[in-house]
């Protein structure tokens, strides 16, 4: 029997897939529609991708965008434990269910309190001690919370504000990708990217080539703690002279991190080639799901990661003292 034509502008949309299964019975995927060659499309549902034979395919119609679903709390606070995991501080001591962090002030990750749950103490008390951590080891006092949280509406509630001067960006998307759709390294047909997966280097350790472009230039003791703690599950890839990316696995997630591309390089595959390449090691290490944390303010990263497939999980912000506090 032939399957219904699948039209190629109903790709990349969300639609209600009506097939065959093996045997005659029907059933239906809802989700984003892909195409997986050979003669077969990907329907990417909330509980996976279905690969589906076009000549089973019985109908097809494109539907509206799902609803989003704000992830749950306890989800919230597992996913940022996870990415501090991924992320040391050279200094990581609990209060409570916070985390109180310091790595000589190379970023706000390693440096902040990180606010999940109940520190164990009346919130006034827990933010003293995180003045006093802070003033302990010569960073500024902040604490990081999950937007809309209980936890972040606790600290403002002391009077504590938006981080605006925190040049990196005071809030922060964390963005989640299926590792199989992000190994899959989409490409345009109508503008071939000059770098593949393939031309990806990937090291158990960075060496001086990553760091230069990583950082521009050769790290700090703190910037080789955070990035290239020993004890890490992490791999380095490199696209000698034109990028570099980070990715270290936590339980099922790939964190990936540090993506970086020589202006010369823009816009030529080397990004889409890093975190593919990244997305294959951690598929191979057991990562089920990659996670990004990425600046609001930082449009070109978002841009780039939607269009791999990574959609919003949560929102974080740091919060410091007011002035004079």
């Amino acid at each position: 029997m032939t399957g219904v034509d699948v039209p190629d502008d109903l790709l990349g949309r969300r639609v209600a897939l009506r097939h065959r299964l093996a045997g005659g019975p029907l059933t239906d995927a809802v989700g984003e529609l892909a195409d997986a060659g050979g003669g077969a499309v990907l329907v990417h549902t909330r509980r996976g991708p279905v690969r589906v034979e076009r000549d089973a395919v019985v109908a097809v119609r494109a539907i509206p965008p799902a609803v989003p679903r704000r992830a749950s709390w306890a989800a919230v606070a597992r996913l940022e434990n996870l990415c501090a995991d991924a992320w040391p501080a050279r200094v990581d001591r609990r209060l409570g269910a916070w985390r109180l962090r310091a790595a000589g002030g190379f970023t706000g990750r390693a440096n902040s309190a990180l606010a999940l749950g109940d520190p164990g103490m009346p919130v006034p008390a827990a933010l003293d001690a995180v003045r006093a951590f802070a003033t302990g080891h010569g960073v500024g006092p902040r604490v990081q919370a999950p937007v809309g949280s209980p936890w972040e509406r606790a600290v403002a509630a002391e009077g504590w504000v938006l981080d605006v001067a925190h040049e990196a960006g005071a809030e922060v998307a964390v963005l989640i990708v299926d590792v199989d759709r992000l190994a899959a390294a989409p490409t345009s047909p109508e503008q071939p990217p000059r770098h593949g997966p393939a031309d990806v280097v990937l090291a158990d350790h960075p060496d001086e080539a990553w760091w230069a472009l990583a950082l521009g230039r050769a790290p700090t003791p703190d910037e080789r703690f955070v990035l290239g703690h020993s004890t890490l599950h992490a791999v380095f890839g490199l696209v000698p002279g034109a990028g570099a990316v980070r990715a270290a696995l936590v339980e099922d997630h790939l964190h990936l991190s540090r993506l970086a591309v020589t202006p010369a390089a823009r816009r030529s595959g080397v990004g889409t080639a890093l975190t593919a390449a990244a997305a294959r090691w951690g598929r191979a290490e057991g990562a089920r799901w990659a996670v990004l944390q990425v600046a609001l303010h930082n449009a070109p990263a978002r841009a780039l990661y939607e269009r791999l497939g990574a959609t919003e999980h949560h929102r974080y912000r740091y919060l410091v003292p007011p002035s004079g506090g």
